[in-house]
């Protein structure tokens, strides 16, 4: 008789319920520690939209607060549609006020629905222990764990892109009604909330579409109303009403930026920045999987590649500093993985029951040497220090006066928790070093300071990469000298 390691349905789903739990208890570590754990500036944009969206409901409001929250709100700049911020706001009205636990709630409940339609659908594709192996990689990998639970709108992007790929890989099985609606629907969304899932979203489709009905594709009704359904929410927003945000982004990151995959250097540190966020031997055992892969698979792993090697090109500086960027990438590894570990596990089934145990032995211990590193680096870290500075920095500002500064997070921790806004003084990066070829602006600190009543310094680092803006600032008197920031009052 065949013997399996799972011997029986029930097995495995007690199995798949203990790891979603791990999942979801994982995300929850620390919930309530500032959005400042992973990309802070990005997670406190998001909090500075939700707030301004919250003060507009809030009866209680006053109006300096909703004034105050929409001329920070404004300030982040706005390139998706406040999907996640609004949920999020809405939540604060029922919990009694900010929080970041509601985002972060919120963020975990779409990754662990997105969770379930990724099970099904490896599990229609591979056994029910590989689809098991590849729902861990997705739930307990650190980077998933930090990512999926941040607060932008890239998890639930994610998480609606997952669903919706589940959708259609149903329809390629059966082509109904049903199918069609659903996968639209959740590819559609997903395009919705954030542009750049379109490069996979489309190449899927193509693919499926392709794979399931061949040349007929354009015979079928099904087909083009699945497109207008993905295709319209986003075309709607992005290019009729925020057009000016959409031109802006494209010509900032695309093509100002796109000289960088003239070089090698650039596919040197994209796939070495993989490696630090995935481990290179998961990446390419998760390609090796495509040509294991039974053949609707294949077709769908092939297509979200060339989506994500269109994606990267696009949008090349991201590739190798911004990790969120990535997390599209984690259920397409997981079902890479499924589909390669697939045969390994076949094969395991069928030793005797010591090779059995020792197989299962191996794979608990990994599973549960990731989810300790994952709780680690979520406990090992603590910013709560961090509101009552930004605090107490915003109190040594005058509420009407005009201050440039050199601050973290283009000046969104002072925001969101000084309730202070602050012009910024240019940081020295290697963006700035990218677009402009200059690290040292002190030739335009008559130009940027024009006006300007204080320089506030809180990110010193920076302060230290611009030793003549330093040597300008030596030569003004200190307003206020506190405990990580300095004061300098520029009015003769």
């Amino acid at each position: 008789m065949t013997k399996t390691l799972p011997a029986r349905p029930a097995n495995w789903f007690i199995l798949f319920i203990i790891l979603l739990a791990l999942g979801g208890l994982l995300r929850l570590l620390d919930i309530t520690d500032p959005p400042l754990d992973f990309h802070s500036s990005r997670q406190l944009r998001n909090s500075l939209v939700a707030r301004d969206i919250y003060y507009s409901i809030l009866p209680s409001a006053t109006t300096e607060q909703r004034e105050l929250a929409s001329s920070f709100a404004n300030s982040v700049g706005r390139y998706e549609p406040p999907v996640i911020e609004s949920i999020v706001a809405v939540t604060y009205l029922f919990t009694g006020g900010e929080n970041i636990a509601s985002a972060r709630i919120w963020e975990t409940l779409f990754w662990l629905s997105a969770g379930v339609a990724l099970f099904d659908l490896m599990r229609r594709a591979v056994s029910p222990c590989a689809a098991l192996i590849g729902l861990s990689f997705y739930f307990i990998l650190p980077f998933s764990v930090q990512a999926s639970r941040s607060f932008q709108p890239d998890p639930l992007m994610t998480s609606a892109f997952v669903v919706g790929i589940y959708f259609l890989y149903r329809w390629s099985e059966e082509q109904s009604w049903k199918w069609t609606i659903l996968a639209g629907v959740f590819l559609g969304f997903a395009v919705f909330v954030k542009i750049v899932i379109v490069f996979f979203v489309g190449a899927a489709a193509i693919a499926m579409v392709l794979f399931t009905l061949k040349r007929d594709f354009w015979k079928s009704k099904q087909v083009w109303s699945m497109a207008l359904i993905m295709i319209l929410p986003a075309l709607l927003f992005y290019v009729l009403l925020n057009q000016g945000r959409s031109t802006e982004y494209f010509l900032s990151w695309t093509v100002a930026l796109i000289g960088l995959i003239t070089s090698t250097d650039f596919y040197t540190k994209w796939l070495a920045f993989l490696g630090q966020l995935f481990g290179l031997t998961m990446i390419f055992l998760s390609i090796a999987g495509i040509f294991l892969a039974t053949p609707r698979l294949r077709w769908l792993l092939v297509s979200l590649w060339v989506g994500y090697v269109l994606y990267g090109l696009t949008l090349p500086f991201q590739m190798y500093t911004h990790s969120y960027y990535h997390i599209q990438l984690i259920p397409i590894v997981a079902l890479g993985l499924a589909a390669a570990l697939n045969p390994l596990i076949e094969s395991a089934a069928g030793q005797g029951a010591v090779g059995r145990a020792g197989f299962i032995a191996v794979i608990v211990v990994v599973i549960g040497f990731q989810s300790w590193v994952s709780r680690s680096v979520l406990a090992d870290e603590s910013f709560r220090h961090e509101p009552v500075f930004w605090q107490q920095v915003g109190g040594a500002i005058p509420a009407d006066a005009k201050v440039i500064g050199l601050t973290q997070d283009y000046g969104f921790r002072l925001m969101y928790y000084g309730w202070r806004k602050v012009i910024l003084w240019p940081y020295s990066t290697e963006l700035a070093e990218v677009r402009n070829g200059n690290l040292d602006f002190s030739d335009r600190f008559g130009e940027l300071t024009l006006g300007k009543d204080y320089f506030l310094v809180t990110a010193f680092g920076q302060l230290d990469k611009q030793p003549s803006l330093k040597k300008l600032l030596d030569a003004y008197p200190v307003a206020v000298d506190g405990e990580g920031y300095v004061l300098y009052d520029l009015i003769p």
